[in-house]
Formats: structure tokens, sequence, C-alpha cells
């Protein structure tokens, strides 16, 4: 899930919901006072090696070709996928033949597969009019044959309470647009939509549903239906969920304001148990403090519809890309770079949560995670995530090195740093205490291909995606070199 600024559901799923974004971009370099001795020295000292590495990582389409053979070799890997596990292997060879200190680290996946789906607006006179759909990721089969009822339509959790006497036996539509991109805020409202795919089908249970649609969580579309997580609340009865069309969502508004309308709808699907998975692990050593690790990630499990483009193979591939194009400049750093692609983000976050374990007694030696979840378009900035009761001083200075790294940036493009949710796969190494760094990307149309069958590869611009990668190597190699951890006063 990267979860444009998303802030809230990096993972696309349905329990890493944060609040929603500040409203106000900062500038880089907001946060110090110039002559400090801090932001000069930063950018003093590194000002030739990050101009020696924008323009390696620029002038190169190797992060473009490596997305190629992941998405037209590979495509769709879904948590639990024989395409999961080839993309695994695939990433772990690539990264060997770079050059790269490089294991797998096991990982129990949930699997859950897709089957049958269909839905239809049944006329009076008994005909069927067919509607575009896409089972939510997770759900549970309808009844054998599928379920037909009177379709409640609401646009909100308090439309749903006040009709809580009609929506017994009913399906229910929610119909909840995503509002058009902020461009002010670089913002897209999506954490504040998504709540309803993840928790809508066991809010509408609790009063008696037997089946829920979704408003596909897109502000534009060419009838193209978009999935996603959902989660079962425990106690509660579970019914089949499906994400309909925009298009689709309206013409049952209107037709349920004129009058009783009903759906038809039919879901076959499976969750089978768990099976092995794994991270992929890659790493650029330190010379002189390796057991200091400053973390790059992004996830390498997809859903099961496109090729997983954008989300989130684009991300993976800026990581691979970054660290062989410090290899490959004989840029060293003074401590270790990691590169992790997480498995399982979007279904379950097992990865992560795995990573995280896996590693506790590594906390105190991490000194930052920087994550990419929101597609491989144009770097415009970083969102710094501080753990609660971070100390102040730290957190100031953590910022303020932060927004100097992004001045040696800008080459690029003017990046901005701000406060805000930095990526789901890092969120147990924050809430540990681990500073963490999402990218932030020019992402105005993520969401219109978002969890489709339309991420594709012909959607990636190739020189974006370099630039992307540009802005990672740069950030990771100036933390992992500074002479003092980005924290320490």
């Amino acid at each position: 899930m990267r979860c444009a600024w998303l802030l809230a559901l990096a993972a696309c799923g349905p329990t890493y919901v944060r609040s929603a974004p500040k409203p106000a971009w900062v500038e880089a370099t907001a946060g110090f006072t110039p002559g400090t001795p801090t932001t000069p020295t930063i950018v003093q000292r590194y000002r030739a090696t990050a101009s020696r590495i924008i323009s390696a990582a620029r002038h190169d389409h190797a992060a473009y070709r490596l997305l190629a053979e992941l998405t037209d070799t590979i495509g769709a890997r879904l948590a639990g996928s024989p395409q999961l596990d080839k993309a695994i292997d695939w990433a772990a060879r690539r990264l060997r033949d770079a050059g790269h200190d490089v294991r797998t680290e096991p990982v129990m996946v949930p699997h859950w597969v897709r089957g049958r789906e269909e839905a239809a607006l049944v006329e009076a006179d008994g005909s069927e009019r067919e509607l575009h759909i896409i089972g939510l990721g997770g759900t549970v089969s309808t009844p054998f044959g599928g379920v037909t009822a009177r379709v409640v339509v609401v646009t909100s959790w308090d439309d749903l309470e006040a009709r809580a006497a009609d929506v017994k036996g009913a399906i229910v539509l929610y119909n909840v647009p995503l509002p058009p991109w902020d461009t002010a805020r670089g913002f897209s409202g999506y954490g504040e939509v998504a709540p309803y795919r993840s928790q809508g089908p066991s809010r509408a249970a609790k009063l008696g549903a037997v089946g829920v649609l979704m408003r596909s969580v897109t502000a534009t579309s060419l009838s193209t239906p978009h999935t996603g997580a959902m989660r079962y609340a425990d106690g509660v009865p579970k019914i089949a969920a499906a994400a309909i069309t925009t298009e689709d969502a309206e013409l049952l508004a209107r037709r349920a304001a004129a009058g009783p309308t009903e759906v038809r709808l039919r879901i076959e699907s499976q969750q089978l148990p768990d099976v092995p998975s794994a991270n992929v692990i890659a790493e650029l050593r330190g010379r002189e403090l390796p057991d200091e690790v400053v973390l790059i990630g992004a996830h390498i499990d997809s859903w099961d519809v496109g090729q997983g483009a954008h989300d989130d193979g684009a991300g993976c591939v800026m990581m691979m890309q970054a660290l062989t194009t410090l290899r490959t400049l004989g840029l060293q750093p003074r401590r270790t770079i990691r590169v992790v692609l997480f498995t399982n983000e979007e279904n379950g976050l097992r990865g992560g949560r795995g990573y995280a374990k896996d590693h506790a007694a590594e906390i105190a030696n991490t000194v930052l995670a920087l994550e990419a979840d929101s597609g491989g378009f144009a770097p415009v900035g970083f969102g710094v995530e501080l753990a609660d009761g971070a100390d102040p001083t730290r957190s100031q200075l953590t910022r303020t090195r932060i927004g100097a790294i992004a001045d040696l940036l800008r080459p690029l493009a003017p990046m901005r740093v701000i406060e805000s949710h930095s990526g789901a796969d890092i969120s147990p190494l924050v809430e540990a205490g681990v500073p963490g760094v999402g990218l932030i990307v020019d992402s105005a149309t993520y969401f219109d291909i978002h969890h489709t069958s339309a991420d594709t590869l012909d959607k990636v611009d190739p020189d974006d995606l370099a630039a992307a990668t540009a802005a990672v190597a740069v950030f990771a190699y100036i933390v992992a070199d500074l002479p003092g951890r980005i924290d320490a006063p």
C-alpha cells in the first residue's frame, strides 16, 4: 500500500491509516538559520559528491530497464502467488549480479486467491445490466450462486447509521468520492476515503447487510475498478465486498434515488493457509561503522491485477539501482546502506513486521529508514516521521539536516520537506524510535491507476524514475556518510 502524499494509508491497507497531512508545505531549508555549523557543513561537504551521483543516475535508465524486466516478465505478484516467488528470486539475482551482499529472510504471508467475480443491475423485467467490479482483497465469497438484494446507497458513516433500518438484508454501496488532486497541498484525500473500503464491509454487516459495493477510490476513471485491502472485524459476520467503477456508482445512486434498485453480486474467492515468502536484503557495507545501518526500502509484492509498475515496482528498482549507482561510483559510506524489498505490504504488512521483529536487536543501530511507495514519478521532497515522544532537540536536528540534503537535490527539483507518514513497511521501525522518511513524488495521477489493471510499465516515465533514483541515492549516501548520526547533537 505507499501508500500522494498518501499520508494515510501507505500500505493502502486497512490498518495503516494515519491522520491527515499538515496543510502547508515547508521549504526544505525551513527550520535552520543560515550560518549555523550544521547545514553549511553538509552542503559544502557533499555538494560535489551529490552532483556526481545525480549525473550518473539521471543519465542512465538502468532502473527503468530493471522495471521492464520485473513487469513484463513477471507482472502482478500478490502475496502467496508463484509470481511473487519469481520476483523475489529475480530481485536477489539482479542485486547479486550488481556485486551486492544479498540474502533473503523468510516470512509467512497470507494466501488469498481471486476467483470469478460479477455484478449486475437487475431491471424490473428481470433483465440485467453488467456492472464493472473487482473484489476487494481478502473478501469472502458470496453464498453459492450469488446474492440478489436491493441497494442502499450511503455517503458517510453517519448516513450508514441513519439508514440502519434499511440496511438489513441489503447490499450497501459506499458512494464516497475521492476529491480531485489538491496541487497546492500535494494531497489526494486518499486517507480520508480509504477507510470506507477497509472498514465498510464489517460496519455494514453489523447492521445486517448481505454484501458491500465500494465506489473505487479514484477521482478519475475510464470504467476501471480499483481493488485494495479490507479487514473483517472480529465477531462480525463476513460478507462479500467488491469495488465498482465511479461511473457505475453514480448510475446506482441515480437509480436508487429514483426508486427501489436491485443488484446481483457473485464472488468466488478463497482464503488458503499461509505460505512461505521472503524479504530481500542487499547491502553496501560501511567502511568505518558497518554495524550502523541506513535502511532504504520498498515492497516487492503487488495486487493481482496490472503489473504493479508504480505500486511498487518503481520503488523497488529505485532502491536497487540507487545502491548499484553508489557501488559503481566507488562511493562507500561510513555506515552500511541496506536495501530491503519487503514482502506482503498490500494485504498484511507481514514483511515489514517480520523485519522489525527479526532485527529488533539492531533498532538502536538503525540510523534512519526511508521508504518509497507512491509511484515512480518525479521526486518533489521528503516526508519526515518521528516517533511519539522523540527528543525535541534530536528531532529538530534530523529535520534540519534532511532539509540540507534536500537543498543538494535542487538540480532535480525544488525539493520540500514536510512532516508526514513515512511508509507502511517502516512504520514498525518508526514506532520503535527510528526516524522515518518517505520519498515524496509528484503523484497527481497516481490514483488514476492505483490498484488497477492499468498500473503498467507504459505509465512510468524513464526520466522521472531516474530522477527519483538519484534522489534516493544522494539521500542514502549522505545520511550513511555523515561524521555523526543524523540526529546526533
